[in-house]
């Protein structure tokens, strides 16, 4: 979402899922179970279809109009007949539009697998239909069975250290961080009020966006970013770009080891959800042992609400399984995990996306 784009209450988020989910119920129950069946089961062919498209580089070939079906096929590559039924398809999943004279252009859907569109997801389509993604997902049995991730029994090594030996597929995970970073950010910002806050510590905080934007809105605090050296290297280009460059200090290291002290707020944004409890103790003991009596701990993550609803955090949780043997957590999950790392949750927030900001307290730093 662009950042000054006008953002929903969190409630009226809540009220539009509820309507959703049981207009999709309404839908199911109109068909005959079989056939309601059927639809889920093959669901995954319009994402695959999706991640044809943007392999294709569609929407670039289209971006500076129109086109017909010859054209648009010698621009990407494509057999002509089987462009059209591809586009027909995606087309009648609200994706792409044919206009009257027959030529193929973009819609809003089909804009956002530009390469250059504001949040692009074209690296986030490519990055879940590709062949190491769905291999995971054809071996979900066997996750669901010992409860840990399958990377280790296929490559031989977790879910981060592949994504270090693939480049090109880190790449592709690299612009899904950053879309979903920049569908999440104002919604996040908007939310929470981060302006008490005179030195926040954004812990694992990548290049910067969200300390960033929350500087942005918060012009008298100050921000540490914290990540390991390949990832901040980026870091001041982009703090400039947002002019908050001045009041960011940048230090490199790994949260598994140590956390900068002197912060008022520690920021963590999809941080402890990679991790299986024992590594998501080790950093927030990691940030208890840095932190200052009286300072806050912002966990912004889903979280998890077993009430019968569809929602991405129950997918996501899925995904997390698989590729890395972690999860995404309940408010009482989060509460029982901060409170083994010596931290009092006081409240979960909402905001108009899937994520919720955990509130947590240091109440006193342990002696010695």
């Amino acid at each position: 979402m662009p950042r000054n784009a006008k953002v929903p209450p969190a409630r009226l988020a809540r009220v539009v899922e509820w309507a959703r989910h049981h207009l999709l119920l309404l839908h199911q129950r109109m068909l005959p179970a079989p056939m309601a069946m059927m639809e889920l089961v093959v669901s995954g062919w319009p994402a695959q279809a999706i991640t044809t498209a943007a392999q294709l580089g569609i929407a670039d070939a289209l971006a500076d109009g129109p086109l017909p079906i010859d054209e648009l096929a010698a621009r990407v590559g494509a057999d002509a007949d089987a462009l059209r039924r591809l586009m027909r398809a995606l087309i009648g999943r609200g994706i792409f539009r044919r206009r009257r004279d027959g030529r193929y252009a973009l819609n809003s859907l089909a804009d956002t697998l530009r390469s250059d569109a504001p949040i692009s997801l074209k690296g986030a389509a490519m990055f879940q239909g590709s062949p190491e993604q769905r291999e995971r997902w054809t071996l979900l049995t066997d996750s669901v069975r010992t409860g840990e991730s399958i990377v280790p029994a296929l490559r031989g090594m977790d879910g981060f250290d592949y994504l270090v030996e693939i480049p090109e597929h880190a790449d592709l995970f690299d612009k899904t961080m950053t879309s979903l970073a920049q569908m999440t950010l104002a919604v996040v910002v908007a939310s929470y009020d981060f302006t008490v806050h005179p030195i926040i510590v954004d812990v694992g905080g990548g290049q910067g966006a969200m300390l960033a934007a929350i500087l942005a809105t918060a012009p008298r605090s100050r921000g540490i970013l914290y990540d390991v050296p390949r990832v901040v290297a980026g870091a001041p280009e982009l703090l400039r770009a947002n002019q908050v460059g001045d009041r960011v200090q940048i230090v490199e290291g790994s949260f598994f080891d140590h956390v900068p002290a002197g912060g008022d707020a520690y920021l963590l944004k999809n941080i402890i959800h990679d991790w299986a409890d024992d590594k998501a103790l080790q950093i927030l003991r990691n940030v208890r042992a840095a932190a200052r009596s009286g300072a806050t701990v912002l966990l912004v993550e889903m979280v998890v609400r077993d009430n019968g609803r569809d929602g991405p955090e129950n997918w996501v949780d899925l995904e997390m399984l698989l590729n890395l043997g972690s999860r995404e957590r309940s408010a009482e999950e989060f509460r029982n995990l901060l409170a083994q790392a010596g931290l009092r949750m006081l409240r979960v927030v909402p905001t108009a996306s899937p994520l919720s900001v955990v509130e947590a307290v240091v109440d006193e730093v342990p002696s010695g």
